[in-house]
């Protein structure tokens, strides 16, 4: 699509930038609100030549409504971008969801890995919103660095619900429900993601990947190979992967979450009562993992703005951790208790000093 700022899609969504790798910013003219539109290419057997201003072809009708089925059927969660549904414009069919000032997980990583306790923060985020996905009966598909946005406070917010959606629907639309044409479709479309060719399907599925991302973000790397889909999908199938080691206090956490089978990986509500304790006993940070951002584990309530007040690690509020977390560590006191008697004894010798010359020099 060659279009550029003021055009307006589908009768409401004016761009606001010029769309580049089947990727835009618009405003939704009937809510004001700000929107992301990702596209797929759709080929031309399905729309045959399709222009935006003639009815839609059958095939890019059962596509919107699957998507739309999605984005309906998806709980309304504090860390979980709401998608708006989907249109097609001529060879293209955008996905449209609810766009936040932020940056992707992608943007965050690409100057290099993440501190572990960093990525404890983003994955709970997740992990709250995949529980109220999983809870709701759906599960995501398209956990990536790609489809987590980092908001002005700190908060990871889960979208990509349907464009995920959409792969997975035209994969099947050009390949059919099984077999090896729509692994060559689906292939094409989702390419060598670990994070998207699990073994299995549903909420283990989601929390496998979930197991993949924590890894990749804290080494910078995927725990399995991917320098093409069937070296990756032979490797996740084999179970040939790099140890999570690397992961630090999250090492114990990533093993699991990774388990081939999947009754021994943990429940995204698991996960993430797991890393709220774990947050909870966190140290004060050095200096570059201020500078990355470190926070306190949020409860799962609204987003916040940036205020002047006091915060917690990077952006949550002190007192919102602690409802959340349960009560804070006790701290050491800053005197040593074996200091403490000649402490004393020092000051009230040094009081009965001050007074003795203060009596001789008002004598005097």
């Amino acid at each position: 699509m060659r279009a550029g700022p003021g055009r307006i899609l589908a009768g409401r969504y004016r761009l606001t930038d010029r769309p580049e790798a089947l990727r835009a910013f618009a405003v939704d003219e009937r809510t004001g609100g700000a929107v992301r539109l990702r596209g797929l290419e759709l080929p031309p057997v399905l729309t045959g030549g399709h222009e935006p201003d003639e009815p839609m072809p059958e095939q890019g009708e059962r596509l919107v409504r699957k998507v739309a089925a999605a984005g309906s059927a998806a709980p309304t969660h504090p860390r979980l971008l709401q998608g708006a549904g989907a249109f097609v414009d001529g060879d293209v069919l955008w996905t449209v969801e609810e766009a936040p000032v932020g940056v992707t997980l992608a943007e965050l990583v690409a100057d290099g890995p993440l501190p572990p306790y960093r990525v404890a923060e983003v994955t709970a985020d997740l992990a709250g919103a995949l529980r109220a996905l999983h809870e709701a009966g759906l599960a995501h598909g398209n956990l990536t660095v790609d489809s987590v946005l980092v908001c002005e406070d700190g908060a990871a917010m889960l979208g990509g619900l349907l464009p995920g959606v959409a792969e997975e629907a035209l994969a099947e639309e050009l390949g059919g429900p099984a077999g090896r044409r729509r692994y060559d479709v689906r292939a094409a479309l989702v390419g060598p993601v670990a994070e998207r060719w699990p073994l299995d399907g549903g909420a283990a599925g989601d929390c496998w990947a979930l197991g993949v991302l924590l890894q990749r973000l804290v080494t910078g790397r995927s725990p399995f190979p991917e320098p093409g889909v069937p070296e990756l999908v032979t490797a996740v199938r084999d179970g040939r992967r790099e140890p999570a080691t690397a992961c630090g206090p999250l090492a114990p956490l990533a093993e699991r979450l990774l388990q081939p089978d999947p009754a021994l990986r943990p429940s995204a509500a698991a996960v993430r009562r797991e890393l709220a304790a774990l947050l909870v006993g966190v140290p004060e940070p050095a200096d570059g993992e201020r500078a990355a951002g470190v926070l306190a584990v949020r409860p799962e309530g609204p987003l916040v703005p940036l205020t002047p007040r006091r915060r917690g690690r990077g952006g949550a509020d002190r007192e919102a951790v602690a409802a959340d977390a349960g009560p804070a560590p006790v701290r050491p006191p800053r005197i040593p208790p074996a200091l403490l008697g000649p402490v004393l004894v020092g000051g009230v010798f040094l009081l009965l000093v001050l007074g003795v010359a203060a009596v001789v020099m008002f004598a005097g």
